[in-house]
């Protein structure tokens, strides 16, 4: 824009200056031209007007050329042409006059019509030509048949007029600098408040909600940047009352699930002891005591999510890392929920990275207990070192580890992958939610802190979604790899069927090998 601005004030400045200098030009050519025309006309008729008043008519040869250096003396030298029927006189003898006075302007003055004057250019040079008739005195106005002519030189006058255009020309240089002077001037004028008002959006866009801009003026800008912090004042306040809602809102589902934890636990007590004593009730009652036991746990588990769930929010989950053998975090992951016989590893041996093993212990058990309730056989566990090109295979020189958990299911439907890390997300609404007879085994004390069910299923404590889950756990597995810098990436949809998901996690070691 300051490149614009400069240049359009230039164009302005130059042909305001070219236009005032033609104008110029003209006018004073003009008014030069037209003050020597009206001297040399005055000056004519006045000298021929005195000589003519003691010369008899007819002239001859000799009367006449006295006549005109007569008129000549009285004009200045200039060359004065007296003409008489056939007789013509010269006051310079050696000019050539014929060239300079012209058909047209000899006839004009052989009518009588008066004195006239025209402008002719021989061999170069400018002249102005006044004829006049020589009239008698006796108040008829006739003509005497003799004809006066006046040749004046107008090269001064040229030289005058050239004098001033190249005066004139000469000064556009400096109007011209002058003007791109001031544009640069106006342009910072114009521009200064612009580039603070974009500085002052980007600060904007940037989350800086305190950006503002200073108002100066009364003008169109002011205007604007008054406007704008108008607009980021609203947004700040907007913004300040949304947060002020959902810290409420967060430190309201932590204290509610604090303060379910104590009741909880005495309510996962009660049902322990129903379930231990279920197979001496009554089928009813038995199933009964079950179906507490199995809602309990999964109650449980939903308030234990929410906990894990508001100290992401809360910005109070820390990492305890450690260097840890991966592979062996994930066998025991599995063991530990007796999966290892449901799944296909493939796990290289000596990728040791700096995790917290409990927090990949959760990831695991998210994502390969998603597999295997909603997959289908073969799941597949995958560890890989990979490089700065994410191409698997690049070994030591890797500088990101990638655990990939696939199975051969149905895979995930379009809108689903979107939203598959969104909090009480749900795949298969049909499958939100199903009866407890259906599902609900006893669990023993093994199952409250997050070891295997009896079915094999996932542990309460493994913050699993799906049917039996709370709906939060692939939200805290993605927060618990963001904790660690990684991230949990949904795998493109495989020609077979299936769906598969891939926890990135930088490659970091304590001897410094890897470290970001």
């Amino acid at each position: 824009m300051r490149v614009r601005l400069v240049v359009t004030f230039v164009l302005v400045a130059l042909l305001s200056a070219v236009t005032a200098t033609a104008l110029a030009y003209r006018d004073a050519r003009t008014a030069v031209l037209q003050r020597t025309q009206n001297t040399a006309v005055d000056d004519l008729r006045e000298r021929v007007a005195a000589v003519a008043a003691g010369f008899d008519l007819p002239p001859d040869q000799r009367s006449l050329s006295r006549f005109a250096a007569e008129v000549s003396e009285g004009l200045g030298a200039r060359i004065v042409v007296a003409r008489h029927q056939d007789l013509t006189a010269v006051s310079d003898a050696y000019a050539d006059t014929e060239g300079r006075i012209t058909a047209e302007l000899r006839a004009a003055v052989r009518a009588g019509d008066g004195t006239r004057f025209q402008r002719v250019e021989w061999r170069g040079e400018p002249y102005l030509v006044v004829g006049t008739p020589v009239t008698y005195a006796d108040g008829d106005r006739r003509t005497s048949g003799l004809e006066v002519f006046a040749i004046t030189d107008l090269a001064a006058e040229r030289d005058d007029t050239a004098a001033l255009l190249d005066s004139v020309q000469e000064g556009i240089v400096p109007v011209v600098m002058a003007a791109a002077l001031l544009a640069l001037l106006a342009a910072g004028t114009v521009l200064r408040p612009v580039r603070k008002l974009g500085r002052a959006t980007r600060e904007l866009a940037a989350g800086d909600l305190g950006s503002r801009v200073a108002v100066r003026g009364h003008d169109e800008l002011a205007d604007l940047a008054r406007t704008f912090n108008e607009t980021a004042g609203a947004l700040q306040s907007s913004d300040a009352e949304l947060r002020a809602q959902e810290a409420k809102a967060r430190r309201f589902v932590a204290d509610v699930s604090h303060e379910l934890r104590t009741p909880l636990a005495a309510m996962a007590m009660v049902a322990t002891v129903l379930e231990e004593d279920a197979d001496q009730l009554p089928p009813d009652a038995a199933r009964a005591a079950r179906t507490v036991g199995a809602e309990t746990a999964r109650l449980s588990r939903l308030v234990e999510d929410l906990m894990e769930i508001s100290r992401f929010d809360a910005g109070a989950a820390r990492l305890n890392a450690s260097e840890t053998d991966l592979a062996d975090t994930v066998r025991a992951s599995l063991a530990l929920r007796g999966w290892t016989d449901r799944v296909t590893l493939d796990l290289p041996e000596g990728v040791r990275a700096v995790v917290d093993r409990r927090r990949v212990d959760v990831i695991v058990a998210n994502l390969v207990g998603n597999a295997l309730r909603h997959g289908a056989p073969p799941v597949t566990v995958t560890l890989a070192v990979v490089g700065g090109g994410g191409a698997p295979g690049a070994g030591e020189g890797g500088d990101r580890v990638v655990l990939e958990v696939a199975d051969r299911g149905p895979g995930l439907p379009p809108e689903a992958r979107e939203r598959v890390f969104d909090r009480f997300y749900k795949a298969d609404e049909a499958r939100t939610r199903t009866t407890a007879t259906a599902t609900a085994t006893a669990t023993g004390p093994a199952a409250l802190d997050g070891g295997p069910a009896p079915d094999g299923g996932p542990g309460p404590g493994a913050g699993l979604d799906g049917g039996q889950g709370s709906g939060l756990g692939m939200a805290i597995a993605l927060e618990n790899a963001r904790l660690h810098g990684g991230t949990i990436e949904v795998g493109a949809q495989r020609p077979g069927g299936g769906a598969a998901f891939a926890l990135v996690l930088p490659l970091r070691r304590t001897d410094g090998e890897g470290e970001e």
